[in-house]
């Protein structure tokens, strides 16, 4: 039997087919139902191929959950970027957005709660991913609301995108209302918390 690489080729032709079958097998399955072999026979290549393309297990699990968080933050970041003069309008469209993606995305929920439905061995790896996730959103968001100009100063910036992105991390764990009504009430916070005008209805939901 080949061993697996010990340093694998990355960027291949069939490492995101793998990589989307990892983790559609680990969400219907469970990770520990996740094996080379098995991701051959789905993909349909030879098992030193997946070897190739990922490495091995570990390194495997790593892409996937790199995988995940690259798409939760796009979604922070598309939604600025669709509204480069209203930072309500912005933070309501990425709250919604992350919202409806982590909807039923049991991995996402995972790696969110570093806990959550996660095998043993998938674990360390979710608890590290979990808290570079938080310091990544928190980064972004950082760069993105000062573009903004908000009458806050570095501190209490800090301490208001601190309290954004924990409480969407909460809402994604355990939702109390559908995602767009959660946006709703979020942007309200933030439109009086960083003092931002904007074209959007400022009426809490709970005033509906």
């Amino acid at each position: 039997m080949s061993e697996a690489p010990s340093t694998p080729v990355t960027g291949g032709p069939y490492r995101q087919p793998i990589v989307a079958s990892a983790i559609e097998l680990t969400v219907r399955s469970g990770w520990s139902s996740v094996t080379m072999s098995r991701l051959a026979e789905i993909v349909g290549v030879s098992r030193q191929t997946v070897y190739n393309e990922l490495g091995s297990k570990t390194q495997l699990a790593e892409a996937m959950i790199s995988h995940e968080l690259a798409r939760f933050l796009s979604v922070v970041r598309d939604a600025f970027e669709r509204h480069p003069d209203d930072l309500v309008e912005a933070i309501h469209d990425a709250v919604r957005g992350v919202l409806e993606l982590a909807d039923d995305n049991l991995l996402l929920r995972a790696i969110v709660s570093a806990t959550h439905g996660a095998d043993t061995e998938l674990l360390p790896l979710l608890t590290v991913r979990a808290g570079s996730l938080l310091g990544e959103a928190t980064i972004m968001l950082r760069g993105r609301v000062r573009a903004y100009g908000p009458p806050l100063d570095a501190e209490q910036l800090d301490v208001a995108i601190d309290v954004v992105v924990r409480t969407v991390l909460s809402h994604i764990m355990q939702p109390s209302d559908t995602p767009a009504r959660t946006a709703d009430a979020l942007a309200w916070m933030a439109s009086r918390v960083l003092g931002a005008t904007t074209t959007r209805s400022l009426r809490h939901p709970s005033q509906d």
